[in-house]
């Protein structure tokens, strides 16, 4: 008898307590319409959950409810709401429990005394307040779980009791259906914002680094150093800006080819970074161009100038290359009260690299200008 079996019908006669009324029958149909519209809402199993467990004790006024998800073989009971723990949290395999049954064989099970059916694991049931129950299965081709329902007393559920059960089992599969749908459209959301994200920050990043080296490019250069300068001001530290122009590329593009003059710029890139510390802002800011901002130089000039000088001489005694490292090197001082700006800083380093360069005699075997 489904849910459009009309409202007389005579009483049973097999002798259990059945007392599921015409007016209990019309309040379920009530309750069952409320919960289907609180299912199409479900964005989670857990609330799911919440509506079936809660739902199903007062469609048919049981003394306990279970929501059993099917997982690979297994029974898990997922939540329940009854006047007594039942087995929530439990996995039992598929054949050794009802609501296994239920979902192998696709069709709901009636069980007035639960101790007269062998298909009851007993010793499962003897601790709790179950006598009898009605076990649907939720969605009856290719069950994805069951909803139980259970008596303290022994009792039969009636055809219609599990016609409304039944139905909000039936609502409950679309429901997690929905829910499904509903996740992988939100992580389809995600990857993809995910994917612009990373798109952007390469976008990004590509914009703000050299291409060649790796370095901070000069617009990289800009954002970072500002940001430095104010840093060193507030923190009453002393700046130190480096203007580093490597000296020959042109006659090493000339006379060994581009991808030569490549190398060059990128052995002294790597010589940089490997002296720098990693506070200190390096950038490429030109063909062949370098700045250093050193925050808390300590004021000490010569010393940058010196260690550069000496990692290229070292350089050049330790690697095998058709060419020399050299460089003409500007050094702009500023102190934490000075209104200098990174432009200004730049100019001035720059004027400073040209003097160094012009006082460069052809006899410098290697590593930068002292004078």
């Amino acid at each position: 008898m489904g849910l459009n079996a009309p409202l007389v019908s005579p009483r049973p006669s097999d002798g259990y307590d059945h007392r599921f009324t015409e007016v209990d029958y019309l309040r379920g149909m009530e309750r069952l319409v409320h919960a289907v519209q609180e299912l199409s809402l479900a964005r989670s199993l857990s609330d799911i959950q919440r509506i079936v467990r809660t739902s199903a004790r007062e469609l048919i006024g049981c003394d306990g409810t279970t929501f059993v998800l099917r997982d690979d073989g297994i029974c898990y009971y997922a939540d329940e709401d009854a006047i007594a723990p039942l087995w929530k949290g439990g996995r039992f395999p598929m054949t050794t429990c009802i609501s296994g049954w239920v979902m192998l064989n696709r069709a709901a099970v009636v069980i007035p005394d639960i101790y007269a059916d062998a298909r009851i694991p007993h010793a499962a049931y003897r601790p709790t307040f179950v006598h009898s129950l009605v076990m649907v299965p939720i969605r009856t081709l290719e069950p994805v779980g069951a909803i139980g329902a259970y008596w303290a007393q022994e009792r039969a559920a009636t055809s219609r009791e599990v016609s409304l059960l039944q139905a909000l089992a039936d609502s409950t599969s679309i429901a997690m259906e929905n829910v499904r749908i509903y996740a992988e459209l939100e992580q389809r959301v995600r990857d993809r914002t995910a994917d612009l994200e990373r798109a952007n920050e390469e976008i990004h990043q590509m914009s703000l680094t050299d291409d060649l080296t790796g370095l901070t490019n000069r617009r990289g250069f800009y954002l970072l150093g500002e940001s430095a300068l104010r840093a060193a001001r507030r923190n009453n530290h002393h700046c130190l800006l480096a203007y580093i122009d490597v000296d020959g590329l042109k006659r090493v593009n000339d006379e060994l080819g581009h991808d030569a003059g490549d190398s060059l710029i990128a052995d002294v890139s790597e010589v940089l970074r490997t002296m720098l510390r990693e506070s200190d802002i390096l950038a490429r800011i030109g063909g062949d161009e370098f700045c250093v901002l050193v925050t808390e130089p300590g004021g000490d000039t010569a010393r940058l100038k010196d260690r550069l000088a000496e990692a290229f001489r070292t350089f050049n005694t330790t690697q095998a290359r058709p060419y020399r490292l050299s460089a003409s090197v500007g050094l702009a001082l500023t102190h934490p009260e000075s209104s200098h700006t990174l432009d200004e800083l730049l100019t001035l380093a720059d004027e400073l690299m040209y003097a160094d360069k012009k006082a460069a005699t052809e006899s410098r075997a290697g590593g930068v200008n002292t004078g």
